[in-house]
């Protein structure tokens, strides 16, 4: 059979939509879920540290086998809490234009995120995460996946744009980049707002977010205004200096 055409600006490749997932995968995801949230319960009403893998167990119905078939550490599990946050605008990135610069896509990403509340699990997280070094050395290698995860979408952008050149170091220093812009930008939320969770505290964190990604394409120009004080336009353009 040939291959499929695509219309001119039609996405295809990584940018096509994906398959159907099959009831084992649902299920799987369902299970690899209630055993976040039963972790992410138990941090709210025991803290840090005052709970096992059994407990993780026990509240979300299952065997401690099962639990180490989706997650190595009570730790793991709630680091699962940013990587689904992180998967998620990963996912969004995925199907951006495959010739779109990729901070343009990558703050799109964001944009398209566009309930505060999206970013709730992660902030919490994040805000408990302050009183216990291991939850939060958990929380950087979480982000530390997705600087892994966004090196192979952008490889995948290479491969589908003919006579593309491939730069290693820029790759991983954009990547990088990007990761270190969300991580500053979750420190200055969590100093001004003190991990205040309600929709206005929200709101001010995924701007900053948004905001740390057009600081990045502008090259870090100086800005000519107060960042994230309010509800900005998100559909104000900011020029970017990367054209990949």
């Amino acid at each position: 059979m040939p291959p499929t055409q695509t219309a001119p600006g039609q996405a295809s490749g990584a940018n096509a939509a994906p398959a159907t997932p099959s009831r084992r995968e649902l299920n799987k995801a369902a299970t690899r879920q209630a055993i976040t949230d039963a972790a992410l319960q138990l941090l709210r009403s025991k803290g840090p540290g005052n709970f096992t893998v059994e407990d993780i167990a026990d509240a979300a119905a299952i065997s401690r086998r099962t639990f180490f078939n989706y997650f190595s550490s009570t730790e793991a599990a709630l680091a699962a809490v940013t990587h689904g946050f992180l998967d998620h605008a990963l996912a969004q990135f995925r199907l951006r234009p495959a010739d779109e610069p990729i901070l343009e896509s990558a703050r799109a990403a964001l944009i398209q995120l566009a309930d505060p509340m999206t970013v709730a699990p992660m902030a919490e997280l994040y805000t408990l995460a302050q009183s216990n070094p291991q939850l939060n050395r958990s929380e950087l290698e979480a982000w530390d996946h997705c600087t892994a995860e966004i090196i192979d979408a952008a490889r995948e952008r290479f491969a589908q744009t003919p006579g593309a050149e491939f730069d290693e170091l820029y790759l991983r220093a954009l990547a990088g980049s990007l990761i270190s812009c969300g991580k500053a930008a979750m420190d200055v939320w969590f100093a001004r707002c003190g991990g205040s969770l309600t929709p206005e505290s929200l709101s001010i964190l995924r701007q900053l977010l948004i905001d740390s990604m057009s600081l990045l394409g502008s090259g870090f120009a100086r800005p000519a205004r107060p960042r994230a004080s309010t509800m900005a336009n998100n559909s104000t353009a900011t020029p970017f200096a990367d054209r990949l």
